[in-house]
């Protein structure tokens, strides 16, 4: 089959139309340049995905469609495959055009719309009906799907296959988990091999607040073999002849593969938000370590400021772990106690804790004071505050809301404290020398609010309480079928009461990097009035 397709793997930002109609015109020139006949984009490739209630607006939905009529203008022989939203009678369709010889030869409406986990597409669009029918494109029968049309056995691309369709184009905004590059290419393997045409998948790459889309589009041919693939986490435009191949580019997996799924969400968090600059609180602790070192290979040394903030409680060997990782990292560091504030503070509510011993509430303090001078710091110089807390503390509320929680991205709130560990000695050997200090991954956790303070503690091992987190956060188990499962009744139970009392803390922190099937934030939506036990 003699047909040349380029797949536009782009990185769009919501909203940013003429930015994403110039990226889109750019590739669609590359590509004919290359001869391709045809070159395909993402899902809603113009407006970037997903708008959300930008939809909600109809100048948006008009300013969209009239960057499409400018997209099609620009179109000769090389066909386009550009996602858009349609408009018909003030109802709405995620839709795909095809653009070709200066005009938009055609459309086609999503059919199956996801309304599970990050996705709520039921609440904005109609889904397509009708006929399906491939449309002409040099010489050869294109059949066009959306997204999760192809995640249907007996989706559209069945109907268009059947229909006389020879090739199938399906264009995607399909946001980041570990290994879900496998899961879609096994999947839409099996759908070629069903269908017995070759199927072309481009997917979007980029951040978009806490969803991470990690690209990694492909071809693979009538028999379901991989033909072509598009590196994860970088735009790129893979030219393929459908008989010849392309370039396969190698898959990441593992440690290398969420790495960089962090590396990207906080670049482009950053970036398209329009900040060039971020502060860290370094407390010479695992999580405070991960974040600055994503953070430095995300956007540079120079731009990644590092604040120790000791109080009477702070061991000298974590303000030099702290000091030591600024070093390997080539970051800047100073210092800033926060014992005089932390005194006034006690001064100050002396009289009102007159008689009582306020424990908590003095940790909660020295939290807080550390918040507001990261907060003051950003806003003197502009730099955004990466907060540092991880899955494991977020799930059961082991942090201070208005203290450790504060700031504009929360890097690592999808990773478990041992995945935080793992990706510790990640860095290390993937630099072939010692970036995080040895001693930061061998020393006992602590927040050092009180003398001698380990996390070990107030919570189990995180051995034993990472495992449960991950079966009731990630999995929606009950304690009841957890505690069936092996572990200890005891400890299950006062887990997830924990994780249940915890949802109005976790509701006030910032978005930060989806990596999981199930992250805190849009894919779980536990109410906080909650009586179900």
């Amino acid at each position: 089959m003699q047909f040349r397709v380029a797949l536009a793997q782009l990185n769009p930002t919501v909203g940013a139309l003429d930015a994403n109609l110039v990226a889109a015109l750019d590739a669609y020139r590359r590509a004919a340049e290359q001869g391709c006949d045809l070159v395909a984009f993402g899902e809603l490739s113009l407006t970037g995905y997903p708008p959300e209630d930008l939809l909600l607006k109809p100048r948006f939905v008009a300013d969209q469609r009239a960057a499409l009529e400018r997209f099609a203008s620009a179109t000769g022989a090389c066909a386009a495959v550009v996602g858009f939203v349609d408009e018909r009678g003030g109802v709405l369709f995620n839709a795909a055009a095809l653009c070709v010889d200066g005009e938009v030869a055609g459309t086609y409406h999503k059919r199956l719309l996801p309304n599970y986990a990050v996705f709520d597409e039921v609440r904005y669009f109609e889904p397509g009906t009708g006929e399906l029918a491939p449309f002409e494109v040099a010489g050869h029968r294109i059949g066009i799907t959306i997204c999760e049309d192809m995640w249907s056995a007996d989706g559209p691309h069945v109907a268009l296959a059947a229909g006389g369709a020879e090739i199938i184009i399906n264009i995607n905004g399909s946001p980041y988990h570990l290994d879900k590059d496998v899961e879609r290419e096994a999947m839409v393997a099996e759908r070629a091999r069903s269908i017995k045409a070759p199927i072309v998948y481009v997917n979007q790459v980029g951040g978009q607040d806490e969803l991470v889309f990690d690209g990694g589009s492909f071809a693979v041919d009538a028999n379901g073999a991989l033909i072509a693939r598009s590196p994860l986490f970088v735009e790129d435009l893979r030219v393929v002849d459908l008989t010849a191949g392309g370039e396969i580019d190698p898959a990441l997996s593992g440690d290398d593969e969420l790495y960089e799924a962090l590396v990207l969400g906080t670049r482009d968090y950053c970036h398209k938000n329009g900040f060039t600059d971020v502060v860290i609180g370094l407390s010479g602790g695992i999580d405070s370590t991960l974040v600055a070192c994503v953070a430095v290979d995300a956007l540079g040394a120079e731009h990644v400021h590092g604040v120790a903030m000791p109080s009477r409680y702070s061991s000298q060997h974590s303000i030099d772990d702290a000091y030591a990782l600024a070093s390997n990292l080539g970051i800047d560091i100073r210092t800033i106690s926060i014992e005089p504030a932390f005194a006034a503070y006690m001064e100050m509510l002396e009289t009102s804790f007159e008689g009582r011993t306020p424990g908590l509430t003095w940790e909660n303090v020295q939290s807080r004071c550390r918040g507001q001078i990261l907060m003051a710091l950003s806003n003197e110089f502009g730099w955004m505050v990466l907060t540092t807390g991880n899955k494991s503390e977020l799930a059961v509320g082991y942090f201070t809301i208005y203290g450790d929680s504060v700031g504009g991205y929360a890097i690592i709130k999808d990773l478990l404290k041992l995945t935080v560990y793992d990706l510790c000695r990640h860095v290390n050997a993937r630099a072939g020398r010692e970036i995080v200090p040895e001693n930061v991954i061998v020393k006992p956790p602590s927040a050092e609010l009180r003398p001698d303070q380990r996390d070990d503690q107030s919570l189990p091992p995180y051995e034993e309480l990472d495992p449960i987190l991950a079966l009731y956060v990630e999995q929606d188990r009950t304690a009841t079928e957890i505690i069936d499962a092996g572990h200890d009744p005891d400890v299950v139970r006062r887990i997830t009461r924990l994780v249940d009392i915890a949802e109005y803390k976790r509701r006030q922190t910032p978005p930060g990097v989806r990596v999981s099937r199930k992250a805190f934030g849009k894919d779980r939506r536990v109410p906080i009035t909650n009586g179900y036990r």
